[in-house]
């Protein structure tokens, strides 16, 4: 599915542009956006090589990967990164993720990204599971997943290694059927 273009009541997930290196990096570049991440903050021509192969990827055939902007619907401000991969080893299944800048937090723009990416993935795309991981001591994100509907269910241990620390992830997940009945509400 080539190009992705979807709205929700504040936010919109599209597909990257090369013009959007400094945004991300305003989110993959700042320690605190990333501390919670898999990998230290990037630079920024990490950031462009990231951005680059998520542009080259978009019209792959089939598409594996959706990388993707999330923006303001007010003025298109990039405000960061959503991504949804496809699991080669489970069909219909997709983990997703995300990460935005950290003066954009607390209002609710990361419940209306996973709202928009778990949409995306069953209403668009026909899966049936959609999981994701976070860090231990991301509560932040343990309470936006669980808002939009996603399970815990469990502990993947020393999965991660940051710097010289391994650190594990707890896992979280949705199927199709769940996701069919879980109340939408307003994220604002």
């Amino acid at each position: 599915m080539y190009p992705v273009d979807r709205a929700g009541p504040r936010l919109r997930l599209r597909e990257l542009h090369p013009d959007d290196v400094d945004a991300v990096f305003a989110v993959y570049g700042n320690a605190q956006a990333t501390e919670h991440m898999s990998f230290e903050p990037r630079s920024r021509e990490q950031v462009s090589q990231i951005i680059d192969r998520a542009v080259q990827s978009a019209t792959a055939d089939p598409r594996s990967e959706y990388a993707l902007a999330v923006a303001t619907q007010d003025d298109g401000d990039v405000i960061g990164f959503a991504r949804l991969a496809l699991d080669p080893h489970q069909p219909q299944g997709a983990t997703i993720g995300f990460a935005l800048r950290p003066d954009t937090w607390g209002v609710g723009h990361g419940l209306e990204t996973v709202h928009q990416l778990l949409a995306f993935g069953f209403d668009d795309l026909g899966l049936h599971r959609i999981w994701g991981a976070r860090s231990p001591l991301n509560t932040a994100s343990a309470r936006t997943l669980t808002a939009a509907g996603l399970v815990e269910e469990g502990v993947i241990r020393e999965h991660v290694r940051k710097g010289d620390t391994w650190r594990d992830s707890v896992v979280h997940a949705i199927l199709d059927h769940e996701w069919s009945k879980t109340p939408r509400t307003s994220t604002a």
